[in-house]
């Protein structure tokens, strides 16, 4: 039996979804894109232009609704299926576009440089816990106006994972479908087998910026995977109950749902967030307080409910550093998260309120994304009835450590975690060098750093990459890549 978690009851969430849809029909959502607005009054919305607001009424989300796919997959570079997004089925990907990152050499946050993003891919190649790539951080060495692509452009180049992503501007989406285009070999292969997840985020509250609507569009038409990441803030810029930021939440994201599939119906889609509370004490937004992960749960429940696959930006920490906060924060959302059964999890490797990045940590956090993945597999009868015999053995032998028993289930029973986690003994532990838990993740990023493979992905697909982010860089003044 898999453990699962309700934070929600049915009629609860009935009630927060009428209040949602009451707010898109009454109040509206404000779009500052006249030809998203264009396109939505075509397709039935009512549309006042002089307040930039669309109004949904029914017919309209059930319509969304109708269109948006239950389920959908992703593949790496290569085509190889990594993620089936259905049901409660569970998959980790890091936290993303943080400006920081935290050295481990002098355990000082930092700006991000190429070579920083380069090690970050191949660390995240020798994580087995952690299915995707995301372009988790952005380097401060080239244009802010390619940061996007070239992020995108440098994970296609070193890893094989998919990657979820995001356009920072209107332009930016182009080159990156391009990036995209060229791994796959055609238009119509990517749609087939899709390789990205955007990130496409209204702003609270209920409104979608010049930029984000049309990410939204663009991504439809061209059958790219989005997730919508609404961020109502409770007590700030959206009520200060966890029920009423849920309903604000369920406005925003089912206005982008509306997007999406007015653009292109079946455009699949995340039903996803990154809501906390407001600490007003430090005017902070600490993704690490159980309210937030209850909020992130609760959203997840409602997105299935509605049949959709869902998302969320949760298993992160508001630590400074890889210390007992981090794992503390990290541990209870990873473990809430695949209790809930969200089937994208974005956060392993965050800290500091989602703006740094630590590969030290992120190497913790695939180990904690393990021992989840092992909650959620529950436990089972795995030939232990009739119990008589294996006990008869016990008593016989001793012990069962080579028993026939043993080795059959040992693998699949007992998750064994890899060499960040210390389960030696104590003596074992001086002898080898009473590492700290900080030492061992310094150890494994290098381990993985030195271990790393080259993508396979042929030479001659890398080096049309490179063709189009030069050409995208010489547009913004670059004359050559870092």
């Amino acid at each position: 039996m898999r453990p699962t978690l309700r934070l929600l009851d049915d009629g609860l969430i009935e009630r927060i979804l009428s209040e949602a849809r009451d707010l898109l029909g009454s109040l509206g959502v404000e779009i500052h894109n006249p030809s998203v607005l264009e396109l939505l009054g075509a397709h039935g919305a009512r549309v006042e232009k002089q307040t930039a607001r669309a109004f949904f009424d029914a017919a309209i989300v059930d319509r969304a609704l109708a269109s948006a796919p239950r389920e959908f997959r992703l593949y790496d570079v290569l085509g190889a299926e990594t993620h089936h997004f259905h049901d409660n089925a569970v998959h980790f990907t890091p936290g993303s576009a943080a400006i920081n990152i935290l050295d481990g050499d002098t355990g000082q946050m930092r700006k991000p440089a190429t070579a920083d993003y380069i090690r970050y891919v191949k660390v995240v190649s020798g994580l087995p816990h952690i299915e995707s790539q995301s372009t988790a951080f952005i380097p401060a060495d080239v244009p802010s106006r390619i940061a996007d692509s070239y992020r995108l452009y440098l994970s296609l180049l070193h890893g094989e994972k998919p990657v979820v992503t995001g356009a920072f501007t209107i332009d930016g989406f182009t080159i990156m479908q391009d990036l995209q285009v060229a791994v796959r070999g055609s238009a119509e292969a990517l749609a087939g087998k899709p390789l990205t997840i955007f990130s496409c985020c209204p702003t609270a509250p209920i409104k979608w910026s010049d930029v984000t609507s049309q990410n939204v569009v663009d991504c439809a038409r061209h059958a790219v995977p989005v997730e919508f990441v609404s961020m109502p803030l409770s007590g700030f810029m959206a009520p200060v109950t966890l029920v009423g930021s849920l309903v604000q939440h369920a406005a925003e994201t089912l206005s982008g749902l509306v997007i999406s599939q007015t653009a292109r119906p079946g455009t699949p889609v995340l039903w996803g967030g990154s809501p906390a509370i407001f600490d007003i004490r430090h005017e902070t937004t600490p993704m690490g307080a159980v309210e937030t992960m209850m909020m992130d749960c609760a959203y997840s429940e409602i997105g299935h409910s509605l049949g959709l696959p869902t998302q969320a930006y949760i298993s992160l920490s508001d630590a400074k550093q890889l210390d007992a906060q981090a794992g503390l924060e990290t541990g209870i959302g990873a473990t809430l998260a695949a209790l809930s059964g969200i089937n994208s999890v974005s956060g392993p490797g965050m800290l500091d309120f989602e703006s740094c990045q630590s590969l030290e940590k992120l190497v913790v956090d695939n180990e904690i994304c393990g021992m989840t993945r092992r909650l959620v597999r529950g436990i089972e009868p795995r030939d232990d009835f009739p119990a008589r015999p294996i006990f008869e053995e016990l008593l016989r032998e001793k012990h069962l450590l080579i028993a026939p028993h043993t080795r059959r289930h040992l693998r699949e029973e007992i998750h064994f975690p890899g060499p960040v986690i210390d389960r030696a003994n104590h003596a074992c532990w001086i002898e080898d060098g009473s590492l700290t838990l900080g030492d061992r993740a310094r150890h494994e990023v290098a381990r993985l750093v030195d271990a790393y493979q080259p993508s396979r992905l042929p030479d001659e697909i890398k080096r049309e990459l490179t063709r189009l982010m030069e050409s995208e860089a010489r547009r913004s003044g670059m004359d050559r890549l870092p």
